[in-house]
């Protein structure tokens, strides 16, 4: 077990520092994300053990003959209800769901983007930023760890703690999250408008389009 004054790390880093793609991925998720930009690629490498874990006792219950009764069964039933909570499987999911899992659904239930999928933030770097200053809570709990993975149960709880500022929905933080949020909804209906233009021009376009039999090539056998 170790002396519990110096802990271990509970994550693992990769096995190779300089592959260009890995480093790659990882910076695009620390900006989709919105991790820090100094010590955010440990908080991918966290995620991905996590998923790596749950993936080795997937597979181990999935070559098992029988998980059906026992102490295996337990053990399935376990996992499953423990990634359900998590809000990372569905109802009536199966061990063969959990192989389908990838980091970015992990970091997607992190509170840091929980916050900001729930618009009490315009962007993940505020989240993260509304988060560690003590703003965020799950009822009268404040929450200042923005890596915390929010269960189903969480979800209902999450709003701006009742000591923070924000409450007040005329604060200029609230009102331009809401300005933000609102132009940013205006855009993508804006996109989804030229979207059903541009297919219903070339439904349009196909329609008028000559057939195959109205077509003569000259020369050839009529």
């Amino acid at each position: 077990m170790g002396h519990p004054k110096f802990s271990r790390p509970k994550y693992d880093t990769p096995t190779h520092p300089w592959k260009k793609a890995r480093i790659e991925e990882e910076h695009d998720l620390k900006e989709q994300f919105g991790l820090k930009k100094v010590g955010g690629m440990k908080e991918i490498w966290k995620a991905k053990s996590k998923l790596r874990r749950w993936r080795q006792n997937a597979m181990k219950l999935i070559g098992r003959v029988d998980t059906s009764e026992g102490h295996f069964s337990r053990e399935k039933v376990d996992l499953v209800g423990s990634l359900h909570r998590r809000g990372l499987l569905g109802d009536g999911a199966t061990l063969d769901d959990i192989l389908q899992i990838s980091v970015e659904h992990v970091l997607s239930r992190r509170l840091q983007s929980q916050v900001y999928y729930r618009g009490l933030a315009s962007s993940m770097r505020q989240a993260r930023q509304l988060v560690v200053h003590g703003h965020i809570g799950l009822g009268d709990q404040k929450m200042t760890v923005p890596g915390y993975i929010i269960t189903r149960d969480d979800e209902q709880l999450l709003n701006y703690h009742h000591t923070s500022p924000l409450v007040d929905s005329s604060h200029p933080i609230r009102q331009e999250i809401d300005t933000i949020r609102a132009a940013a909804e205006y855009g993508n209906e804006e996109q989804d408008t030229q979207q059903q233009e541009f297919v219903a021009g070339v439904e349009a376009a196909a329609e008028e389009a000559p057939s195959a039999e109205d077509t003569k090539v000259e020369g050839g056998d009529q």
